[in-house]
């Protein structure tokens, strides 16, 4: 599923601020949207594309970022392939993370020479759409210092790791909204002792549906990056 959106300023001669395509992966292995992302930042960093937000889900697979230590996945490696669970080494910041089914990955392939060339402004703005989103939801979502990511009281429900080449961004975030949380016990979420929690845990299973809140992150992306 693929559309475009842009916000610009409307009179006699209409100028594009910035524009973003939206691409919906679905379920989708890690590997192939990695090499989606990579493609992608090729493309927007040569102009070839405008800047891409990418939503998918994944099956089982844990991700090791720059400053990852391998002691944060407390599973051996024949265990986790047992389990069918892949790890990736990947080149974004932080440390280990984990996605599953349920969880809502995004991978803006923005342009901020297009946007604001601050990574510090981009990532705030990334926290702050989501917590746009758990308000219109009405969960209380909180920052906390020197902690990139959202948290609902002391659990985590998104994390934030990102690259920059050239100044087009890839990689993320995930906001978990479902999903066995249970698997996040096979690792130490972003190097921490930490819980996490999920939109469903806290709502109910039967009053979060992914579909929407991927709607509503959609129109919060807007919100927050227009110029």
């Amino acid at each position: 599923m693929f559309w475009t959106w842009s916000h610009g300023c409307f009179g006699p001669d209409p100028i594009i601020m910035f524009s973003f395509d939206i691409l919906d992966l679905g379920l989708v292995d890690y590997s192939e949207a990695l090499a989606i992302q990579n493609r992608l930042v090729c493309e927007v960093s040569s102009g070839v594309k405008i800047s891409t937000l990418i939503l998918c889900e994944h099956n089982p697979v844990i991700t090791l970022g720059r400053q990852a230590n391998e002691k944060n996945i407390l599973k051996p490696q024949d265990a986790l392939m047992k389990m069918g669970i892949s790890t990736y080494n990947v080149h974004r910041g932080g440390d280990v993370t984990m996605h599953i089914p349920g969880q809502l990955v995004v991978y803006p392939i923005f342009s901020l020479r297009q946007w604001k060339r601050d990574l510090h402004k981009f990532l705030r703005a990334m926290e702050e759409a989501i917590l746009l989103l758990l308000r219109g939801y009405h969960i209380k979502g909180i920052r906390k210092e020197n902690n990139t990511g959202v948290w609902v009281g002391d659990k985590k429900i998104a994390s934030i790791g990102i690259s920059v080449s050239r100044w087009v961004t890839s990689h993320g975030l995930s906001l978990n909204v479902g999903g066995n949380l249970d698997l996040f016990s096979l690792i130490r979420p972003c190097g921490q002792d930490i819980m996490m929690t999920s939109m469903t845990e806290i709502l109910g299973p039967n009053n979060v549906n992914i579909e929407k809140v991927k709607g509503v992150l959609i129109h919060k992306f807007r919100e927050v990056f227009k110029a």
